[in-house]
């Protein structure tokens, strides 16, 4: 849990570091993207992540996080996978859906991103669950301005996905970001306008709508790590990690 203690307010110097940090990190999952067909592992996505990583001197802060340690590189979550999926053997099928989140760090500082793709063709209901999730993701970086608060970016998200007949998680959530993957403030997926922190220049959040097709609850695998819808339903994921400025937002995790 991260509190308004942890919130570390960012240089401008310090924010050119995380865009570096971003442009690297877009980079890896570009490079995933292009594997994304029928018969590939998410193993193999996942060493591809590294490649790139490897070439421009960074490397990622999930691999061995936590508790048991992460094993990979990406997180890849396939179908009702919500996130935390751990790459392996596991081979993509026509009409799965597939969350990649990644992160680089390059020079202390962190990128964190993710997206959802289908694999070939993929159902009507697939196609408006990642229509919904990036528009939602998009939705929360507009209100990402000085002045506003992290309650009032929970409160679109949950307004427009939930407005689709679609369901936001509730046990993850947004979260600072920088020298540590996890800073403050959280920005759940779901609140109320006015509430929590205000936001100021320097601020630097991954936002990342989590939604689910038929239900916001969910559990977590024995493995430890995955997370899964409770009722099986397909999941999506988007993120971005974004600075607050003086004007607009600055979207970091872009090429």
């Amino acid at each position: 849990m991260t509190s308004e203690r942890d919130i570390h307010i960012k240089t401008p110097a310090e924010i050119a570091l995380m865009r570096e940090a971003g442009r690297v990190n877009a980079l890896a999952l570009a490079a995933v993207k292009e594997l994304l067909h029928p018969g590939v592992t998410t193993a193999d996505l996942n060493a591809a992540a590294e490649e790139v990583l490897r070439k421009h001197d960074a490397y990622s802060p999930f691999y061995h996080y936590g508790r048991p340690p992460f094993p990979g590189s990406i997180c890849a979550s396939v179908n009702e996978e919500l996130v935390h999926g751990i790459p392996g053997e596991r081979k993509l099928k026509e009409g799965d859906i597939i969350s990649v989140d990644c992160g680089a760090v390059v020079e202390g500082y962190i990128g964190d991103a993710a997206f959802t793709a289908g694999i070939g063709e993929i159902s009507p209901t697939a196609r408006k669950l990642l229509d919904v999730t990036e528009q939602a993701l998009h939705v929360g970086i507009a209100l990402m301005r000085a002045g506003n608060k992290t309650g009032d970016i929970s409160a679109a998200i949950q307004q427009f996905v939930e407005g689709s007949g679609l369901h936001v998680v509730r046990e993850y959530t947004g979260h600072g970001v920088g020298r540590k993957m996890h800073e403050g403030p959280q920005v759940p997926n779901y609140g109320a306008p006015g509430t929590g922190v205000p936001l100021r220049p320097g601020m630097t959040i991954a936002l990342e709508p989590m939604v689910l097709v038929g239900t916001h609850r969910t559990r977590v695998l024995p493995n430890q790590w995955t997370v899964v819808s409770a009722d099986r339903s397909l999941t999506a994921h988007f993120e971005h990690s974004v600075a607050v400025t003086e004007g607009e937002p600055l979207i970091l995790t872009v090429p």
